[in-house]
């Protein structure tokens, strides 16, 4: 297959997979088997606090990264591999109390970066992972 080496998805800059655009489950999955090293761990515990927070939870892979939202009501976070980190992006940011500590150019997005020797504030995390379900997400993916 195009794009791959050894049957795995081909890594593109700071080992984000590179995984085709598709909705539900599969595609988010790919992207998670396909995340290198550490950064898989990080990837398995974010969608398994995702999911546990927000059972109904609306998955899809767009621009190479998993994507989370609720039918109907847009999406609201969404990951991505760097060299040195995995970055959340919380698209209604804004709005969480406490705010997500990145600060973006666009006005409603707000970040987390996760390096790895962090320690996940799974509390903390599933606050804001609550708080942004019950937003107004982005329909724009």
């Amino acid at each position: 297959m195009a794009g791959k080496a050894s049957g795995k998805p081909r890594l593109l800059s700071g080992g984000n997979p590179q995984i085709p655009k598709g909705d539900g489950d599969a595609p988010v999955q790919a992207y998670l088997d396909a995340m290198p090293e550490w950064k898989r761990e990080v990837g398995l515990a974010l969608d398994d606090l995702i999911v546990r927070t927000v059972p109904d939870v609306r998955k899809a892979v767009r621009w190479n990264s998993p994507f989370y939202g609720i039918e109907g009501n847009g999406w609201f976070l969404s990951f991505h591999c760097f060299t040195r980190s995995v970055k959340v992006t919380w698209l209604n940011g804004s709005s969480l109390d406490p705010l997500p500590p990145g600060e973006s150019k666009h006005e409603r997005v707000r970040y987390l970066d996760i390096h790895e020797d962090d320690k996940l504030d799974e509390k903390l995390i599933a606050t804001w992972i609550g708080q942004a379900a019950e937003l107004p997400g982005d329909e724009l993916v």
